[in-house]
C-alpha cells in the first residue's frame, strides 16, 4: 500500500481530476437504477420477478439486495476491519508472493508505467477447500477464519440461486450455468481497505474495469460510499442500502449468456476524511473447464459473440499487462 502512496504524490501538481461528475443513484423506480431485488424472491421466482431480473442484469449488470441476517453482515464486516487495523509486521505474514493474487499486498505490480490504485488488500481463495492456503488465512483478528469460511458458503448458495434464476429468465435448463462452471468452481473473497486520501480527485481506489468473475457479491462499507458504475457513459453513485449487498455480473456470464447480460465497468473512488472497507466474494469456473455462449442463446438473430474459453482469468491477467480489454480479445 506505501508504494501506491507513493506513486500518488509524484503527479504532477495540475493534474486533471479523475472523478467526472456521478449521478444519483436511486433504488426505486425504472430510471436511472439497478433495482433492489430480494434475493430470497428468487428461490422459486414468479415470472414477473424473473422478467425485472433479466431485465436489470441487461440494462446495468448488477443490483442491490438482502438476503442474510444483519448479524451475519456485521460479523463479517468487522473482522475486515480489524484486520487491516493490525500492526504492519502482523498483516506482513500474510504477504502475498511477488506475482500471486493471494495473501496481503496492494496492486500487482506488471508495468513501470502503471497507475497504482490507493487501496491495500487481502485475497483468499475459499473454494474448493482443498485449495485454500491456511498459510495466508490470518490468525487475527480471532474467529477471522471461522467467519470467511462460514459467510462465504452462504455466498456460495446465493449464486447457485442465482444462477439458476438467470438461466431461467433466459427460457434454459436451470442448471446451464451451473454446468458451465463445473463441480469445483472457484470462489474468492477480497478484502478492500481505502484509506483516506489528501487529493482524492487526482487518485482512485480502484480504476475503472469489469470483473473477470461469473458475479461478484459486494459487501459495501456501512457508512462511507465510494462505488461507482458507469452505464451510457455516464457514471452513478451506488448508494449505501442498509445491509444490503451489490450484485454484479463478472465477464465471464457476459460471455455465456452471449452478451445478453452486461458486465459493469464500475470504480472505486476515495474520500480525503474517512477510510472505507468492503469484501467482494466473487465465483470462477474451474480453470481448465471451457465456457463458452450457451447454444439456446445463439440463432441467426443473434448470432454467437464470443469464442469458448479456457482459464479466462489467465486471459485477463495476460491483457492487463498489455492494456487490452480481456473480453474485447474473445469476441468471434
Amino acid at each position: 500500500m506505501a508504494e501506491s502512496f507513493v506513486e500518488a504524490d509524484r503527479e504532477e501538481e495540475e493534474a486533471p481530476s479523475l472523478h467526472k461528475t456521478a449521478h444519483e443513484m436511486s433504488i426505486d423506480g425504472d430510471e436511472p437504477p439497478p433495482r433492489y431485488i430480494l434475493l430470497t424472491s428468487l428461490f422459486s421466482p414468479p415470472p414477473e420477478q424473473l422478467h425485472k431480473l433479466r431485465s436489470t442484469l441487461s440494462s446495468w449488470g448488477c443490483f442491490q439486495g438482502m438476503v442474510f441476517q444483519i448479524h451475519t453482515l456485521t460479523r463479517y464486516g468487522n473482522v475486515a476491519k480489524q484486520f487491516f487495523s493490525l500492526p504492519v509486521e502482523e498483516k506482513k505474514k500474510y504477504s502475498r508472493a511477488e506475482k500471486d493474487g493471494e495473501g496481503h499486498g496492494g496492486d500487482l505490480i506488471v508495468s513501470h508505467k502503471q497507475v497504482l490504485d490507493w487501496s491495500d488488500r487481502l485475497a483468499l481463495k475459499v473454494l474448493p477447500e482443498d485449495q485454500r492456503r491456511l498459510n495466508l488465512w490470518p490468525e487475527s483478528p480471532a474467529h477471522f477464519r471461522e467467519i470467511t469460511h462460514e459467510y462465504s458458503l452462504k455466498v456460495k448458495c446465493v449464486l447457485d440461486i442465482l444462477f439458476k434464476a438467470i438461466a431461467k429468465s433466459l427460457n434454459l435448463e436451470e442448471d446451464s450455468f451451473l454446468n458451465q462452471f463445473g463441480q469445483r468452481a472457484q470462489l474468492i473473497a477480497r478484502f478492500n481497505f481505502y484509506p483516506p486520501c489528501p487529493r482524492p480527485e487526482q487518485v482512485l481506489g480502484l480504476k475503472p474495469h469489469s470483473d473477470k468473475s461469473g458475479v461478484t457479491v459486494l459487501l459495501q462499507d456501512k457508512e462511507v460510499e465510494g462505488l461507482h458504475v458507469l452505464k451510457d457513459d455516464q457514471w452513478f453513485r451506488v448508494p449505501i442500502v442498509p445491509h444490503a449487498l451489490v450484485v454484479n455480473v463478472g465477464d465471464q456470464m457476459q460471455i455465456m449468456t452471449n452478451g445478453i447480460i452486461k458486465s459493469p465497468v464500475h470504480r472505486a473512488v476515495t474520500n480525503p476524511e474517512k477510510l472505507r472497507i468492503s469484501v467482494a466474494v466473487s465465483n470462477e469456473p474451474e480453470p481448465e473447464k471451457e465456457i463458452g455462449p450457451e447454444e439456446g442463446l445463439i440463432d441467426e438473430k443473434r448470432p454467437r459473440l464470443y469464442r469458448n474459453v479456457k482459464n479466462y482469468a489467465a486471459v485477463n491477467f495476460e491483457c492487463f499487462q498489455k492494456g487490452e480489454v480481456a473480453i474485447e480479445t474473445v469476441k468471434v
